[in-house]
């Protein structure tokens, strides 16, 4: 997480945004064969707010999702990278996938978008490398969550998720919160922002 300022409050995603997959279908992660790690099951995923910075003149901010596993002693590890714009298409596109038991193709970015800027990147193949699409594919207990590797769009599967109706509960209730708290602190941010610009000094 964010180390604590005194112009932005510290929303704690981490905290709030667990949730344990114990008693959920058993799901893992690094099963791609170009994964940096042996295949790990996942015993809880959290979001945490990495950064918040300025970018173009705008305030922007980078979350992880992140998987934690007894096999790691439950260190927290990241498999996904994003800006605040994504967290809402990819709750939608786990609940459809989920729901209609059919493949489902998240486009990322487009060959016109900026290159100097990733909105989503996956760190199981290596230290943050970016992806153009997402590939959902259900089946009876899990969600593979695959992304599209190369010129070939060959699928290449990042980690699992479950499909039972009390995870996606779940999953869906704390995207829902943390889609808020990152909102406010951009609103956090912006208001930091204009406060510089007008020569005034910040409050809490």
């Amino acid at each position: 997480m964010i180390g604590q300022s005194p112009t932005l409050k510290d929303r704690n995603l981490e905290q709030s945004t667990t949730i344990s997959l114990q008693r959920e279908p058993t799901c893992f992660a690094f099963l791609c064969s170009a994964a940096i790690s042996a295949p790990l099951p996942i015993d809880a995923i959290n979001l945490d707010l990495a950064s918040a910075d300025y970018f173009g003149g705008r305030a922007s901010i980078w979350t992880t999702l992140e998987i934690r596993s007894v096999a790691m002693e439950n260190r927290p590890t990241a498999v996904l990278g994003f800006d605040e714009a994504f967290l809402r298409p990819f709750t939608r596109a786990l609940i459809e996938a989920a729901a209609t038991r059919v493949t489902y193709r998240m486009r990322v970015a487009d060959a016109t978008d900026r290159a100097d800027r990733y909105r989503v990147v996956e760190y199981v193949t290596g230290p943050g490398m970016p992806l153009r699409e997402l590939v959902f594919t259900p089946h009876e207990n899990v969600v593979l969550v695959c992304a599209a590797m190369g010129e070939n769009g060959d699928e290449e599967t990042l980690f699992q998720l479950p499909r039972s109706d009390s995870f996606l509960r779940n999953f869906t209730t704390i995207s829902f919160q943390a889609d808020q708290m990152l909102r406010d602190t951009l609103a956090d941010m912006e208001r930091v922002a204009r406060t510089r610009r007008a020569g005034l000094t910040p409050t809490v």
